[in-house]
């Protein structure tokens, strides 16, 4: 029992993370408006807590990469990043770019996030997706079992 209690400490050293800090885990979650994800990512932000991001994180969602410090993000393997222009609800119901609120969520982004989406044409309508490698040599890998984490 000792030797797995030493081994579980030395992995959570090599993580980074202590037994006390606080896991908050992303998956499955496709966005909706820019000042709730504000707000939430704020307060994470402040808690000092350690960001998992463990499979879609779409839209507004990916506020998070410019509200907490890259150090207390990490990305699985199933980590997918979805980027798009912001927009409204029009007269008709179908979206409408709104071309301030998109020029705002781009700045928020880190320059490696702003030179990959301008890469590919800038935030339009379309949806376009960070994953995989190219996610993994601008975020650390995960080393816990993200779903044992709390999911927030």
């Amino acid at each position: 029992m000792r030797l797995l209690t030493c081994l579980l400490a030395g992995v959570f050293l090599m993580a980074g993370l202590t037994a006390s800090d606080a896991v908050v885990r992303i998956a499955n979650d496709r966005g909706g408006r820019i000042g709730t994800y504000v707000d939430k990512y704020q307060s994470i932000r402040t808690s000092g807590d350690m960001v998992v991001i463990d499979g879609l994180c779409a839209s507004a969602c990916t506020i998070v990469l410019g509200a907490i410090p890259r150090d207390r993000i990490c990305v699985t393997s199933r980590a997918s990043l979805g980027f798009h222009a912001a927009w409204d609800p029009g007269a008709n119901g179908r979206p409408v770019t709104n071309v301030e609120a998109t020029r705002m969520l781009y700045t928020m982004y880190p320059t490696s996030i702003r030179r990959w989406i301008a890469q590919r044409g800038g935030l339009t309508p379309r949806m376009i997706f960070l994953r995989g490698r190219q996610l993994t040599s601008m975020y650390k890998p995960c080393y816990l079992d993200a779903r044992a984490s709390a999911t927030h």
